[in-house]
């Protein structure tokens, strides 16, 4: 039987790479973005380039009014493409970066932070759970720096501190339906996150990231994508409420 995932910001980054490696193990993919119509639709031309099926629908996880019609939409292209009520997999992406020294935070930013990484994906999940399939997987993804600290991500790390606590319950109580539920905290990765933070780190930060892992280079998008594909394949059926950090070693 087909079966469907459903990845907030799927446009680029992680989220691409993850829509692409599901889509290679023959999963159709509904792909959410915000603002780059034109990147998300690149990613559906190329998932239907393997023959999978899917969608990229417009979507701002930090607008929590909006959840109701987002939610009619799901509900919409999956009876019109699919022909059927239910998803199987939720990946759980869609977010900002932010370096911000905690002496400057305010509380404008801690609001949007908290509305796009932890109130959005709390309700999110839980406004789709009728919509996802039984025995399906939902995977969240964190940050390495919930381990370690970074000068700079107070904020961020500790919204993805409390998706990581929030994966547990949910691993917890959707047990009886069969849901996986499994966080991934990945370590440096060179995307155009954070303003490509990482891609264009200056040398001597590059070199010192790469130096402190013990596999010594930085993260790809593809790295943290085989491994959602992974979770959400029946490989990782007895998996649930893990984390699992996608690093290469950092800072072991």
């Amino acid at each position: 039987m087909k079966k469907i995932a459903l990845v907030t910001g799927g446009s680029r980054g992680i989220g691409k790479a993850s829509a692409l490696a599901l889509a290679g193990k023959g999963v159709d993919v509904i792909l959410t973005y915000n603002t780059k119509k034109e990147e998300a639709e690149k990613t559906v031309a190329e998932i239907a380039g393997t023959g999978q099926k899917a969608v990229a629908i417009q979507f701002d996880v930090s607008d929590l009014k909006s959840y109701g019609l987002f939610i009619q939409k799901i509900s919409d292209v999956l009876k019109s493409k699919w022909t059927t009520e239910k998803f199987d997999y939720l990946l759980n992406n869609a977010g900002i970066g932010s370096t911000i020294p905690y002496a400057q935070v305010n509380e404008e930013q801690f609001d949007n932070l908290m509305n796009i990484h932890f109130k959005g994906v709390y309700f999110l999940t839980q406004k789709l759970l009728p919509h996802m399939s039984d025995n399906g997987s939902i995977v969240n993804i964190s940050s390495a720096t919930t381990r370690f600290a970074n000068p700079g991500y107070s904020l961020y790390a500790s919204m993805k501190g409390a998706v990581e606590v929030f994966t547990r319950y949910l691993a917890k109580e959707l047990g009886q339906r069969g849901i996986r539920a499994n966080v991934l905290a990945p370590g440096p990765v060179e995307t155009d996150f954070n303003n490509a933070s990482i891609r264009n780190a200056p040398p001597e930060r590059r070199n010192m990231m790469i130096g402190n892992t013990a596999l010594g280079r930085l993260g790809q998008a593809d790295d943290i994508g085989s491994v959602v594909a992974f979770l959400c394949s029946d490989d990782a059926k007895w998996i649930t409420g893990q984390k699992i950090e996608i690093s290469g070693g950092i800072n072991l």
